[in-house]
């Protein structure tokens, strides 16, 4: 059957365009947001300035949308045999290839714009982010650890942040930048585990496939050294006792997610990967809080 007869028309095209680009389930965008926000405030040693405050969140959204649509485009094969993705556009046909070429394409560009409203050492960096959220959907196909790379495209941020403020990336840029990645493995480690049947059918890799039975305290693994990276950080920029009550929290929400995935069931997997938005957030919270400024009631 032609699947250009399952296309809708019209202003009907919306949600499927916005279903593409994620833009109706926020949480990837909150999991790209905290460590952006933690890198924007550490750099500026405070309240970052308004400017690139903006660029930076409105980048984050660009992007998150554009990793979105090349991540489908990639499993445009393999989405239909998948229970959670088997309704999304590409796969059912309702946006065809060329239609989320062109979309990835101009949100790129409308990424490269903001990012030239800063310097050019961060316009630079932002090559690399690029080129990381590109080929990330398509390494699922040739390694296990397609959870590497995208950890290394959702802390890029983390680099140009600091770059963006401060003109170059200090050492404790990159404590954050490997802390976050260890993060990011870690907990989409616990959204892979929900397709890890499917997975196995069609033979998609994933750290979940690799990890086996041993799934859990690899996540538990990396959530430590997540911990460990962070404190580190925190010592350096001899943060204060609000940071600290940041951290003890995030580490709550680790204990919580251990619960949750302990008997590997579908849906609270998907629940501890959810919970990831308070990781961040608490964590995000006390490092505002340790660096407020003192001319700020």
């Amino acid at each position: 059957m032609d699947r250009t007869l399952m296309r809708p028309t019209g202003l009907a095209r919306v949600p499927d365009f916005l279903q593409l680009m994620r833009l109706d389930r926020p949480i990837g965008t909150w999991l790209l947001m905290w460590p952006t926000l933690w890198a924007l405030w550490v750099a500026a040693e405070g309240i970052p300035g308004r400017n690139v405050l903006l660029i930076f969140v409105a980048g984050v959204y660009v992007m998150r949308a554009a990793g979105c649509v090349v991540n489908d485009y990639a499993d445009r094969h393999f989405d239909g045999h998948v229970k959670r993705t088997r309704n999304r556009p590409l796969a059912t046909g309702r946006i065809s290839e060329g239609e989320a070429q062109a979309l990835f394409l101009m949100l790129v560009m409308a990424a490269f714009v903001l990012v030239c409203f800063t310097n050019l050492f961060t316009v630079m960096l932002s090559l690399v982010g690029v080129v990381l959220a590109f080929i990330y959907p398509f390494m699922k196909r040739y390694t296990h650890l397609p959870q590497l790379f995208l950890g290394a495209a959702f802390s890029w941020a983390i680099p140009m942040a600091f770059g963006a403020v401060l003109g170059h990336v200090p050492f404790e840029a990159w404590l954050l930048f490997t802390a976050n990645v260890a993060w990011t493995v870690a907990y989409d480690t616990e959204y892979a585990m929900v397709d890890r049947d499917d997975d196995l059918k069609i033979g998609i890799k994933s750290t979940a496939v690799l990890f086996g039975q041993a799934d859990r305290l690899m996540i538990g693994l990396l959530q430590v050294l997540t911990l460990a990276l962070l404190s580190w950080a925190g010592l350096r920029l001899a943060l204060g006792g609000y940071f600290w009550l940041g951290l003890a929290a995030m580490a709550a929400t680790f204990v919580h997610q251990q619960a949750l995935i302990r008997k590997r069931d579908r849906d609270r997997c998907f629940q501890a990967f959810l919970n990831n938005h308070w990781s961040g957030l608490v964590v995000f919270a006390g490092l505002a809080l340790s660096l407020w400024p003192d001319f700020v009631a």
